[in-house]
């Protein structure tokens, strides 16, 4: 796709496969926070084929440990956003991995189940 900013990204690399880009997030939710994308040009993850499935995996793995050498970070979230739906922005498959810290946010508890307000805390509605 000419238009779409992650098949050609304008900014530094993180890793580059014969596969897989990783960038830094323009607009990052942590220091560190990176996307990896695959060089094909796909909407979502789900429409990869398994070598790129594995590839993209790869990468991410690959990611977080330079991640883990670059920035401190006591923990992580790696989260894919897969359709409008579920709040994908930019339609070409991509990975966040973004490190986080102790006290970057008031309560983690819950953690990716917190994108649907007041689901996080699954503990207490039993």
């Amino acid at each position: 796709m000419r238009d779409c900013p992650f098949c050609a990204p304008d900014r530094e690399l993180v890793l580059e496969t014969p596969q897989v880009l990783a960038f830094p997030d323009a607009y990052p939710v942590t220091d560190g926070h990176t996307l990896v994308c695959p060089r094909r040009h796909v909407e979502t993850v789900f429409d990869l084929d398994d070598d790129g499935w594995a590839a993209l995996w790869r990468a991410v793995r690959a990611v977080q440990r330079l991640l883990a050498e670059q920035v401190a970070a006591d923990g992580w979230n790696v989260g894919v956003n897969s359709g409008a739906a579920a709040g994908q922005t930019v339609p070409h498959a991509h990975v966040h991995v973004i490190p986080r810290r102790h006290g970057d946010v008031a309560d983690p508890v819950g953690g990716v189940r917190a994108v649907i307000a007041g689901r996080a805390d699954y503990w207490s509605q039993r």
